[in-house]
């Protein structure tokens, strides 16, 4: 599988992660890298559209993106 289509300028790794690039690369590995529909970035993105993707959020966060994606 290719890479997350969000990865390339993903604003959680671009502007969050930069001082922690160890666990930052640990979590693309397990969110980005193959199959992407396990990030709660990327449910909602799908679902809702970028700009519905809190800054915050991060990738294993699933219940609160499925809280977010069920209210529109």
């Amino acid at each position: 599988m290719a890479d997350c289509e969000c990865l390339p300028k993903c604003p959680f790794f671009h502007d969050r992660m930069t001082n922690m690039p160890a666990v930052a690369e640990m979590m693309k590995k397990r969110y980005c890298k193959g199959d992407s529909s396990g990030c709660a970035r990327y449910m909602i993105f799908k679902k809702l559209g970028r700009e519905k993707v809190p800054a915050d959020l991060f990738p294993h966060m699933k219940e609160v993106a499925e809280q977010i994606i069920s209210k529109g």
